[in-house]
């Protein structure tokens, strides 16, 4: 392994030299089931022809121009999304990190740009995670991950989930915006209470606060609808999206409402390469994808299956899996051994997957995942818990 690679990862020595749909496939052409799809990245698979077809065709044209000009493609895909959602403002960036940055400094300048000017905090809650910057990382405030970095930056009340009252206790007049994941991935595939959501939405209105979605992971169908927070009826001023709304380019959008996005007027924000016409491309064909007749009904059915599959594996198996979490096609298998054991022997099955927080590990396959990979997938991982179970 290269020397001159940054150490910031436990890498895994495995190289992958092509995709194809579900598959990766290694130099000597062993090929794998991708159940982590690049953390929930490749959300329409590896290698899609469509993709590609745009990627090509736009790459013939223009990659980059500054967002100083107009950006046809930008200005396509923010009004199919605008469109598809409670948006009505757009901006465009490169990572989940940044569509969580751009999501607090809009709140943060709403209130400010009507006079607020204390009002900068934001609550959030235990157990999330909103990316890697400074800011991102306070926001979640998991000691792991602020170790070393000096003093966090401030501005953030991180409380327990699912506990109205602490929220209410929390607000207080330098209040801005509350912050939070409708399903935590990193965290441990916590789907949060909809009626948790609903009470959320209910007192940042009656509190003049902005709600805040982070659905970089859950988003873009993963859930079986484009984004999580529709399983909940409820519309939030502000939401960060990223991972599969490039399936693999990197790209991630901020989605605001006139009101919260107010107070970013020309020299308040902006990014390089966010939105830029290579991008934008592969973005809409990625939403020309999702938006098909059948494809979020097709997502649910899959993963329907994938979860009845899953549950008998459970209960069959107690000693290693003790319960499926998740909706649609972010899965967790809350793990009774240590999930590194289960991963381990996965992998050694050639399932790949990803851990996750409280003990649990995730499977975000492709949306692409048909039933016969699915079966396939159970099959295997029934014959793994198996050998796990064999092994105490």
């Amino acid at each position: 392994m290269s020397s001159s690679v940054a150490n910031t990862y436990n890498r895994n020595p495995i190289t992958f030299e092509r995709g194809e749909g579900i598959y990766l496939y290694t130099e000597s052409g062993e090929k794998y089931y991708d159940l982590a799809s690049g953390i929930a990245v490749n959300a329409v698979g590896h290698s899609n022809k469509y993709l590609i077809e745009k990627l090509i065709e736009q790459s013939k044209k223009l990659w980059h121009v500054s967002n100083l000009y107009r950006i046809p493609e930008q200005e396509l895909l923010a009004e199919r999304l605008t469109s598809l959602s409670f948006a009505d403002k757009v901006f465009f960036c490169n990572s989940g990190a940044e569509a969580v940055e751009a999501s607090i400094k809009a709140a943060r300048k709403y209130h400010f740009s009507l006079g607020n000017k204390i009002k900068t905090r934001i609550i959030t809650f235990e157990g999330a995670f909103h990316g890697r910057t400074l800011g991102t990382i306070s926001a979640a405030n998991n000691p792991s991950h602020l170790e070393g970095f000096g003093v966090s930056l401030e501005g953030f009340d991180n409380i327990p989930i699912n506990n109205i009252q602490l929220v209410s206790k929390a607000i207080n007049e330098t209040t801005a915006a509350i912050l939070i994941e409708p399903i935590q991935g990193e965290g441990g595939i916590r789907v949060i209470d909809t009626d948790f959501l609903k009470e959320l939405r209910k007192i940042t209105k009656n509190n003049n606060l902005l709600l805040i979605l982070d659905e970089v992971q859950c988003g873009m169908g993963r859930t079986g609808k484009l984004f999580a927070h529709e399983w909940s009826d409820i519309k939030p001023d502000i939401m960060a999206v990223a991972k599969g709304i490039g399936g693999g380019f990197p790209m991630g959008a901020c989605l605001m409402t006139d009101k919260a996005s107010s107070g970013l007027i020309p020299g308040t924000h902006g990014s390089t390469f966010g939105g830029n016409p290579l991008g934008m491309a592969i973005g809409n064909a990625v939403l020309d994808i999702i938006q098909e007749d059948n494809f979020l009904e097709k997502v649910n059915i899959n993963s329907s299956l994938f979860h009845k599959n899953l549950q008998k594996i459970c209960k069959s198996y107690p000693e290693v899996i003790t319960n499926i979490r998740g909706k649609g096609l972010m899965i967790g298998l809350e793990c009774r051994v240590k999930n590194t054991v289960l991963s381990d022997e996965l992998f050694k099955n050639k399932i790949l997957s990803v851990g996750a927080g409280e003990n649990v590990l995730r499977l975000l396959p492709p949306l692409t995942i048909n039933e016969k990979e699915i079966l396939e997938i159970t099959n295997i991982i029934s014959k793994c818990c198996e050998k796990i179970k064999n092994k105490k």
